[in-house]
């Protein structure tokens, strides 16, 4: 969704990092790349203007221009005026009422209020132990309170069961009846919509939040709409009055100027964002992540919470141990491919690594798509379960059929194998017997360049780092720097490890992967 603004606003940025001085010119130009960048990204006029202005007067301040590195301040003022322009924290739906809540869906047609009533629906009853009950007063679109039922089914979600001739606010009263009786803790109402807003719209809006009395009412948008967001937000915030947005198909290419105008023009938070069409791809909304993703910060706390979403930690535990052991066979590899692509591809992961944002475009050039996996995935998937455990049965014939059954060739099933044995060589060198694998040989040599060999620990003797006070890793730090490691690459203290170089061993399938990338 915001490619082209996180490009823009990198090499803008990046730009200016690189200075040892700035002047009030060189703020005032790049506040103007800036303004344009956010215009090209379809972001409200007014909304620029206040947002420049606001960065150009921190940024020309004194405690800028006598910075060591005011390129670097530049940038924290953007991104927290991007955070502010956001809505500081990320705000979820309120359920803080007596029950029935009654959450009120409203908005245009096809904006998605339907799907996206199926799927709050779904996060209320899996992730917060609600029983919810959903009513459609849709009289209008054929079949859209079929619709709705069949969500319900899909999803195991309650839904208002149909009766033909009744009028939407009827419709209201009967689902917050049905959902007291039915003891119910939230009864969602998904409201009919226009290809535009009017007035009769607006009447039969007022009249069902005076019949049902919402405690939130949440405006479902398109953010593919573009500048016209802007002015259906104000229109329904005025006649209706919000207490939230929920932005749909933010997995789209479209510029994002509608997240970054709605929040600031009508002042009510995001709480929600579509990210796909599946039930389960609906996201909460965090200022802070947004905004570090759109300048090339990465997004690793929303990585790790998908990861702990999509990866069954059984699972996990079981190829770790047997990693541990060295082994690691076709099957290890079809599970990792397939967590892979549950944390959203390369390109979604890479999207979330601080720094690794540039690296997508990289990566489809070279070919490293979503489909390589898919690809991968078929071949592994047309082996059989002895040549899955054991890859060195694969001879000529049995490539042969492997590349028919998975429309393949038998270049592509090479290419998979020696990245399985290059995973594999690294999995036995770091869980290896013998010296203690590469970590512990790693680990101790690194000791004994900083002259801690006599210090005794667990890694062929490195310290135990955890059990050290402030002031012994103070002193352990001052030994490292006069040993030639710079501070922020001493292991244990500022997290990047010294020396693992451009490309990790064993990832052969991702061509020229960076190590960790350089703080900003």
């Amino acid at each position: 969704m915001f490619e082209n603004l996180q490009d823009r606003l990198g090499s803008i940025l990046s730009g200016l990092t690189g200075r040892g001085a700035l002047s009030e010119a060189d703020v005032s130009a790049a506040m103007r790349e800036v303004r344009r960048a956010l215009l090209e990204a379809d972001v409200a006029l007014e909304v620029v203007r206040s947002f420049t202005d606001r960065v150009r007067e921190k940024a020309v301040g004194a405690s800028v221009l006598k910075s060591i590195k005011p390129g670097q301040m530049v940038v924290k003022i953007v991104h927290d005026e991007l955070i502010e322009m956001l809505g500081s924290e990320g705000v979820s739906i309120d359920l803080n009422a007596p029950s029935p809540v009654v959450i009120m869906m409203v908005g245009l047609q096809g904006s998605g209020k339907t799907t996206t009533t199926g799927k709050i629906a779904k996060r209320l009853t899996d992730r917060d132990r609600k029983k919810v009950l959903m009513a459609s007063l849709d009289t209008r679109r054929p079949a859209a309170q079929e619709q709705l039922r069949q969500l319900g089914v899909q999803t195991g979600v309650d839904t208002l069961p149909i009766i033909a001739g009744q009028s939407p606010t009827d419709i209201a009263s009967r689902a917050v009846q049905a959902a007291k009786l039915g003891g119910h803790d939230v009864v969602i109402l998904d409201t009919a919509g226009r290809t535009h807003i009017d007035e009769p719209l607006m009447a039969e809006m007022a009249e069902i939040k005076a019949r049902s009395k919402p405690h939130e009412i949440l405006l479902v948008a398109d953010s593919l709409t573009g500048q016209d967001a802007v002015n259906l937000a104000r229109n329904f915030d005025e006649r209706v009055g919000i207490t939230g947005l929920v932005l749909t198909r933010m997995d789209g290419d479209g510029r994002g100027g509608a997240a970054l105008s709605m929040r600031a023009v009508t002042g009510k938070p995001i709480k929600l964002i579509g990210i796909g069409e599946k039930m389960s791809e609906l996201d909460e909304f965090h200022p802070r992540r947004i905004a570090d993703r759109i300048l090339g910060m990465g997004d690793i706390v929303s990585l790790v919470e998908k990861a702990a979403e999509n990866i069954d930690a059984e699972k996990a535990r079981a190829m770790a141990e047997k990693m541990a052991k060295g082994k690691f066979d076709l099957n290890d590899l079809a599970e990792q491919l397939k967590q892979m692509k549950s944390l959203g591809g390369m390109g979604g992961i890479m999207g979330m690594m601080p720094g690794m944002a540039g690296m997508k475009d990289k990566l489809a050039a070279s070919g490293m798509t979503d489909k390589v996996f898919d690809r991968q995935l078929a071949i592994i998937s047309s082996m059989t379960k002895a040549e899955r455990a054991n890859p060195d049965l694969l001879k000529h014939s049995r490539k042969k059929r492997i590349a028919a059954g998975s429309g393949t060739d038998a270049a592509e099933i090479n290419k998979l194998l020696k990245m399985h044995r290059q995973m594999a060589d690294m999995m036995k060198a770091m869980g290896g017997k013998g010296k203690g694998g590469i970590m512990k040989q790693m680990m101790g040599g690194l000791a004994g360049k900083m002259g801690l060999g006599g210090l005794g620990g667990g890694m062929g003797g490195m310290p135990d780092l955890s059990q050290m006070d402030p002031k012994q890793l103070e002193a352990l730090a001052k030994q490292a720097e006069a040993a030639g490691f710079k501070p922020g690459s001493m292991p244990g203290l500022s997290g990047g490890m010294p020396g693992l170089g451009s490309k990790l061993p064993g990832l052969g399938g991702l061509p020229g992967l960076p190590g960790f990338p350089k703080k900003k």
